[in-house]
């Protein structure tokens, strides 16, 4: 079984869809295996941000690759570009109480990430989480110097995966039992 970190973002808590969001991967038959509301210091945001180089340059490198799709000119480097996401990122997820969740199943990281849709909310297909309860674009979120509001973060790979749980939860905070439908869905 594979486990993946899936966080209920600010507005997500704000806007009052934990439960919905929650019951998305339930009905799918994924596993809830450790959740906890938690106001995320900056440390810990810090943490989950990683001051990676690599990904700051990844996460730069796209935003100038779309702003020049556009037209738009960016005087930043790419590294800086990054840096400034990553401050956005932090001073979002630190703003308000978030729900960090493991959940556990079969392919549970690419099932996560198909239930929540697109980054992009206003391009996400309509029956995910992002695009059910989200109409938001990069581009609002640009205009209003923040990051982009949609819903959740999900881990986007097996490795993340690892990383981020382990830093949200200890190893006493993951549970393991059985679902009574879990023979019908796996």
């Amino acid at each position: 079984m594979e486990k993946t970190l899936v966080i209920i973002k600010p507005d997500g808590v704000q806007r009052a869809l934990i439960g919905k969001i929650i019951s998305t991967f339930e009905d799918a038959g994924l596993k809830v295996v450790a959740m906890k509301m938690v106001w995320a210091t900056k440390e810990l945001a810090a943490k989950h941000y990683a001051n990676d180089e690599d990904w700051l340059l990844s996460v730069g490198k796209k935003t100038r690759s779309s702003a020049e799709a556009k037209g738009i000119r960016m005087d930043e480097t790419d590294l800086q570009i990054g840096q400034r996401i990553r401050s956005w990122l932090m001073d979002y997820i630190t703003s308000t109480p978030i729900i960090a969740l493991a959940i556990e199943g079969p392919e549970a990281i690419t099932a996560v990430r198909k239930l929540v849709g697109s980054t992009a909310p206003a391009k996400a297909d309509p029956s995910t989480i992002r695009g059910k309860y989200s109409t938001e674009s990069y581009e609002y979120a640009d205009a209003k110097k923040r990051p982009v509001k949609n819903l959740v973060h999900a881990s986007e790979d097996a490795k993340n995966a690892e990383r981020e749980i382990s830093i949200w939860f200890t190893k006493k905070e993951i549970f393991d039992y059985k679902r009574a439908d879990e023979d019908a869905v796996r």
